[in-house]
């Protein structure tokens, strides 16, 4: 019976998830920077909470032939994302930090140096939560190319007792999407400098998130 609710999620969850989605609504702060970056269809790296991924993966799925590329874990949990993600057009590269994580890296540098974008939820799959693990710099400045931060929150939502505290946005939400500027990554940085970079970045994200969640508790 596993294997047959399964195979029904990853055959048509992502066209659940693509219509939940589509009733959101959306508003979006900073994006001018990357919205050029995006339209023009030049490589980027975008990272964005695990928790907040029902909402990143949808707003930043590709569209008009862009080439996205996506990390998403080996697990069994991980598979059902992949299904979803797929049918979205983004190409995968399965792996993480616990499971492949050099492979994954290798692959997401070769990804975003051949002309693919590419979207990392940099705390995943497993936590801490809103603890920036370093394979979205390196990928960016190993690639040579920006790294864009966005915060996520909705007005209304329900967050599931996970470790990643995941967020479901109520149907007809107002959804608060706060874009960092580009980030360019130095190529020198190594050791301590390029931990003090990491947990900028990692601090510069929680700052996004603020923003949107104070947006959304404020009306």
């Amino acid at each position: 019976m596993k294997r047959v609710l399964d195979w029904i999620a990853k055959k048509s969850l992502w066209l659940v998830a693509l219509l939940y989605c589509r009733t959101l609504r959306f508003r979006r702060h900073n994006e001018k920077c990357f919205d050029q970056f995006r339209d023009a269809q030049k490589p980027l790296v975008l990272a964005f909470w695990h928790g907040s991924m029902l909402v990143g993966w949808y707003l930043h799925r590709p569209v008009r032939g862009s080439r996205i590329a996506a990390l998403v874990s080996r697990s069994e949990d991980g598979a059902i994302l992949a299904a979803i993600l797929e049918r979205w057009k983004y190409r995968l590269i399965r792996g993480s930090s616990h499971i492949g994580g050099k492979e994954a890296l290798q692959l997401m540098i070769e990804a975003v140096k051949g002309g693919d974008s590419l979207s990392i939820t940099p705390d995943g799959p497993t936590g801490p939560r809103h603890r920036m693990k370093a394979g979205a710099v390196r990928a960016a400045q190993q690639a040579g190319v920006p790294l864009f931060l966005v915060g996520i929150s909705a007005r209304g939502q329900r967050q599931l007792r996970s470790w990643d505290l995941f967020e479901v946005p109520l149907p007809f939400s107002e959804v608060s999407v706060w874009y960092s500027g580009p980030s360019v990554v130095p190529q020198d940085l190594q050791e301590t400098a390029f931990d003090e970079y990491l947990a900028a970045r990692e601090a510069e994200l929680k700052e996004l998130n603020r923003k949107a969640e104070e947006e959304c508790s404020h009306g």
